[in-house]
């Protein structure tokens, strides 16, 4: 299937419309080129390019002054027009907040916007009006390294988030010069790279791309997204920049995008290297006929597209179509209207009390043995603050950061030291000198110092290199000695909380049970030390739930609580230990069920686990009516009372089970949420709705459909316990 030639003419603008008619063919094929920046000068070959109209837009460009010059030199031709200035704007510009991945623990869509929408005007002030993000593949293995850029690995969560980070960047008129267009990427199905590596195949079936990973497309666009990303990856066996599937038949046919679609780094080019076209003119060819709209840093486009015209292989008609898909953003964004004015940035306090809110939210509480947190202020004289990531501005910020500044990161040295005086002593020592440091010699002096403690801190994970794009782990566990210098300090048997910084879930077996307590922020951006230190002693709760499940040890992966059942189920009945399998064990003794010898058949953290310090408890889960029929809606109805002394959150999850259906379903899909704050001694009635529509999958025709039958519901506060009840769809 070859892509649509044409854009009907009466659905054009009439300022689109009259600029298609009057530009030639190199400035159409100029409006369709990404060009990479000089990144703070404009070289001759730049400046002669943008001058004779063939560059459609920039990337990589944060000087605001030479921003504007190109911007001018745009318009020096009669038929000149703005430039898009784009950059990858991820989880922050100047001040830097949790990387995507944090922020989607926090489960709040208010959060994630307010953050999107802060990055935007940072940028916005530099010259930019594009962004590169959100990142909306579902990730389902955390040996991937981009999974620190994804929103996790439930649909409905990255949909609901990823929806909040485009209205935050876009706001609500792209022309507002405080906003930036975004882009929704990588469409799809970039988040089952085979074996978590990068760039590698996605060999996903038709059915799980529309259950699976279209969804938090739809939801961009239902959004008002303004561009899509195509992936790198082939799907399928079919390279997405040139899979007319995803990008015509699905993206424009079904759902009616009018935006534009960019390639990913120079992917038009590889795909001579996927082995799908037999040179550049042929990659361009079959790009530009399957949908693809602008080349990102490529030449393929600039080259042979004129060629590929003038021959007939490539008709005008859809050389237009991708010229006008590009102006009607330009538009959109107000740039054919002029040049858009540059915001004033945020003073950056402004930044920084947005980014400790941030931090204190996507922390997640994971253990908390003998609830040794909150700390009590009396209690601890002499604190030990230990591991490679205690005092690391520019770690504690994670990927993808090329504009964040390291001076305006607060660590959590620096933070309790803040602190120090009268009757509160730290004690630091790093015990490793980075994340990946095999060398032991200075771990018992870290250890000496959590001896003298009265409790010790360490801050464990990855460096900011260890994931983000081309970043894939094959071993998730904590790197270099972490380990032992954990073991260490453990065995001085001082209280003990870990906190780990990381870029995506580690495997902790062998180690998970050595501290009391465990936190886990993710890279949390620039304020991670004050955020810390206050959800340390008390000061603000964590309330972050896990929007990614931790394995137990790297070789369970890909694990994710929405599998499908087996046929042989594993459960405490049906499974032993390793260590526990008698010797001369006969083949079939242990039974056969779904498990590993070495790692069991559960996780060590479940999806949306997380633990606070309020005792909140769900009681009397009802349900209006016991059959569902079609246009009804179920009502749900559930308690949360909070048992203790001080106030907490919690975020309340709904989850269904189809229990007999035409095809396997999984055993646990979520449905809904809701995060809820309840003082001291409150208590509140929660209500979820269902209706027929939230309940269809694909079925075997490729369409989506429901069908009759029993389904099991639970409400909890993870994917792994809950109250539950039962109801029929009629």
């Amino acid at each position: 299937m070859e892509g649509q030639d044409t854009t009907p003419r009466e659905a054009l603008g009439t300022t689109v419309r009259r600029l298609l008619d009057g530009m030639d063919l190199e400035e159409k094929i100029g409006q369709l080129c990404l060009v990479n920046g000089a990144e703070g000068s404009i070289p001759q070959w730049l400046a002669e390019d943008v001058a004779a109209g063939r560059v459609g837009g920039i990337l990589n460009e944060v000087d605001p002054t030479v921003a504007c010059q190109l911007q001018q030199l745009a318009l020096t031709r009669p038929s000149g027009l703005p430039l898009l200035m784009g950059r990858d704007v991820i989880h922050g510009f100047h001040t830097v907040f949790p990387i995507p991945l944090g922020q989607a623990a926090s489960w709040s869509a208010d959060l994630v916007e307010a953050c999107a929408a802060h990055a935007a005007v940072e940028a916005a002030a530099c010259g930019l009006n594009w962004t590169f993000a959100p990142m909306l593949d579902v990730a389902r293995d955390p040996r991937w390294g981009r999974v620190a850029e994804s929103l996790g690995e439930d649909p409905l969560l990255v949909s609901r988030l990823g929806a909040a980070m485009v209205r935050g960047f876009q706001g609500g008129d792209l022309r507002d010069p405080t906003r930036l267009a975004a882009c929704a990427k990588h469409f799809a199905g970039y988040g089952a790279s085979e074996g978590g590596r990068d760039y590698n195949s996605c060999p996903l079936s038709e059915r799980e791309l529309r259950q699976v990973h279209f969804p938090p497309f739809q939801a961009a666009l239902e959004a008002g997204v303004a561009t899509v990303m195509a992936s790198f990856c082939d799907v399928d066996g079919l390279p997405a920049s040139a899979n007319a599937f995803l990008l015509d038949q699905v993206l424009r046919g079904e759902w009616g995008f009018r935006g534009f679609v960019v390639s990913d780094w120079e992917s038009v080019g590889q795909l001579t290297l996927h082995g799908v076209a037999e040179d550049e003119g042929d990659a361009a060819l079959q790009a530009a006929k399957a949908g693809l709209d602008m080349e990102m840093a490529g030449s393929s486009f600039r080259r042979h597209l004129a060629n590929l015209v003038r021959d007939g292989a490539l008709t005008l008609e859809r050389l237009d179509a991708m010229v006008a898909a590009v102006l009607a953003v330009k538009e959109r964004l107000g740039l054919l209207e002029g040049l858009r004015p540059l915001p004033t940035e945020p003073s950056p306090d402004v930044g920084a009390a947005l980014a400790y809110k941030a931090a204190l939210e996507c922390a997640v509480l994971l253990r908390n043995e003998g609830e040794l947190l909150p700390l009590r202020r009396d209690a601890v004289r002499t604190l030990a603050l230990l591991g490679p990531l205690a005092d690391e501005a520019a770690e504690q910020m994670g990927t993808w950061v090329f504009d964040g500044e390291a001076a305006r990161s607060v660590t959590p040295l620096t933070a309790l030291r803040k602190w120090e005086g009268p009757g509160f002593q730290i004690l630091h020592h790093a015990g490793l000198d980075t994340t990946r440091d095999l060398d032991a010699r200075h771990l018992d002096d870290a250890a000496a110092l959590a001896a003298r403690a009265d409790v010790a801190v360490l801050v464990l994970g990855e460096e900011a290199i260890l994931s983000g794009e081309a970043h894939c782990r094959a071993d998730i566990r904590l790197p270099g000695a972490q380990e032992e210098l954990l073991r260490r300090v453990a065995a001085t048997g001082t209280p003990t909380v870990l906190v780990l910084m990381a870029g995506r879930p580690l495997a902790l077996e062998g180690i998970h049970d050595l501290p009391h307590a465990t936190l886990c922020m993710f890279h949390a951006g620039n304020q991670a030390g004050p955020a810390l230190r206050d959800l340390l002693f008390g000061v603000a709760e964590p309330v972050g739930k896990l929007p990614v499940t931790f394995p137990r040890q790297s070789g369970q992966l890909p694990v994710h609580y929405s599998h499908n059942p087996t046929g042989r189920p594993a459960d405490e009945g049906s499974y032993t230990p390793m260590a526990q399998i008698p010797q001369g064990a006969k083949q079939h003794s242990l039974g056969n069920t779904s498990h590993y010898l070495d790692a069991g058949y559960t996780p060590l953290y479940p999806f949306g686990h997380g633990l606070g310090y309020a005792h909140l408890q769900l009681r009397n889960l009802r349900l209006d009516r016991e059959e569902l029929k079609a246009g009804e809606r179920l009502s749900i109805t559930v308690e949360l009372v909070n048992e203790g002394p001080r106030a907490g959150t919690e975020t309340v999850q709904l989850y269904v089970r189809d229990l007999v259906a035409s095809l396997s379903r999984p055993v646990k899909e979520l449905k809904d949420f809701r995060r809820v704050c309840l003082e001291a001694g409150d208590r509140m009635e929660l209500r979820f709705q269902l209706g027929e529509e939230d309940l269809r999958f694909v079925g075997r025709q490729q369409r989506w459909i429901s069908e009759a039958g029993r389904f099991q519901l639970w409400v909890g506060t993870s994917s792994a316990a809950g109250l539950e009840a039962f109801f029929t769809l009629a």
